[in-house]
């Protein structure tokens, strides 16, 4: 039962070099030193100076669809971990990418090498996206030409300079290579191992974005939405691989008013409940704001959305969760919303009962509001992290105690 294993990753939710050729501003370590600097201070300006023009020309590569200049900033034993980057993200089609030291180098502790935190900015396909910032931390040998020595892989942040709530883990273009295919609406991507799936991927990605497109709570729908099917291997690898037992797949916050959606193993072979993954996850990528702030009592708001999406319209009653809803509802439920979240290791039938209580309390909702006020309420409690019981008077009209009751007696009416 696919809504059992949908999962949202938030708040965990953006990494790998090069400076590049573009108007946007990242960072400015190298202003011109004050007579009465430092001599540390202004020397450790230079060498983010010289490390600047590296990362300049590293862009430059990049988006000229020069491998061998790519590589060449860095140590020869770091030369081949760079050529396999320089494929992947020519793959995914940058179109942006600018790198700048994230505050001034320090000592590494051998003469003349500088450890330093590289923030670099990228888009994918689109030529004048809002860039996904991300930050890695990098070693550095100076000279007129410096060379780097060591890249680490992004790692989960609380935040990045304090733009928005964090970054992920590793991301799919840091430790694989990949295979990409772009459409209208959609970039799917997997291993090599799985190219030949995903011409079929992208046809139903492509549906299902036509359907997440109308889930936009606020300004417009992404540019672009980036889907990547991960193998085994993948899954625990990329962006952290921290997910519940239970999950098929999650939107991930990468920064720059961009989610990306991650398909787990073998959800290529769920038949229909594959479109209802895809947009099941694609509404959030829609639906989400860039900030993620809110905390765990919105759940059953932001799921009970993607949920609606998913079910495309159906019925109630050909609605695939009613049955562990049900079983959920009978059992010990007691008819509140804020403590929906199912934990890691929680039971995959109590998992689909608590997105089925998710779905029918949003479902109710519309039923009875309409769109435009559902998603008014969203934007109220996920975007403006106003709690409900400050919105429902305005929005619906009754209180937030009224209303609750009346969800839940909604819900326990369609699982009879």
């Amino acid at each position: 039962m696919v809504a059992a294993l949908l999962t949202l990753s938030v708040g965990v939710p953006v990494v790998l070099l090069a400076g590049g050729a573009s108007d946007v501003e990242v960072g400015e370590p190298a202003t011109a030193a004050s007579p009465t600097e430092n001599p540390t201070t202004a020397a450790a300006r230079q060498v983010a100076e010289r490390i600047t023009a590296q990362l300049d020309k590293q862009a430059a590569a990049l988006l000229g669809g020069d491998r061998s200049a790519f590589a060449a900033i860095a140590a020869t034993a770091v030369r081949p971990e760079l050529r396999r980057r320089f494929d992947a993200l020519r793959a995914l089609r940058v179109t942006h990418w600018q790198g700048r030291p994230s505050g001034l180098p320090t000592s590494a502790g051998r003469a003349g090498e500088w450890r330093v935190s590289i923030e670099f900015r990228y888009c994918f396909v689109v030529p004048n996206c809002q860039p996904s910032p991300m930050v890695v931390e990098t070693r550095w040998r100076d000279g007129a030409e410096p060379r780097l020595l060591t890249l680490l892989k992004s790692k989960s942040s609380a935040t990045v300079n304090g733009r928005y709530n964090g970054q992920p883990g590793a991301l799919p273009w840091e430790v694989s290579k990949l295979a990409v295919l772009v459409g209208k609406r959609v970039m799917v991507a997997s291993t090599p191992a799985h190219r030949d799936r995903l011409p079929g991927l992208l046809k139903r990605a492509e549906a299902a974005a036509k359907v997440a497109d109308t889930y936009v709570v606020t300004g417009t729908a992404p540019d672009l939405y980036r889907v990547f099917y991960a193998g085994r291997k993948e899954w625990e690898r990329w962006y952290g691989g921290d997910q519940p037992e239970w999950g098929a797949g999650y939107a991930i916050n990468v920064g720059g008013g961009h989610h990306e959606v991650v398909l787990a193993p073998e959800t290529l072979d769920y038949g229909p409940g594959l479109d209802e993954l895809l947009r099941h996850e694609l509404a959030h990528t829609a639906s989400l704001p860039d900030k993620d702030y809110w905390d765990n009592s919105a759940w059953w708001l932001i799921e009970g959305l993607a949920e609606h999406a998913g079910a495309d319209g159906q019925s109630v009653a050909r609605y695939e969760g009613l049955v562990p809803t049900r079983r959920l509802v009978q059992d010990d439920w007691n008819g509140k919303l804020d403590k929906l979240m199912p934990a890691d290791d929680a039971p995959h039938e109590q998992v689909a009962g608590n997105y089925g209580i998710a779905y029918l309390a949003f479902r109710h909702l519309v039923d009875r509001f309409g769109e435009e006020r559902a998603f008014a309420f969203f934007k109220a409690v996920v975007y403006d992290l106003r709690p409900p019981a400050q919105t429902t008077e305005e929005i619906f009209g009754q209180s937030w105690a009224s209303l609750r009751k009346e969800c839940a007696a909604y819900v326990r009416k369609a699982v009879r």
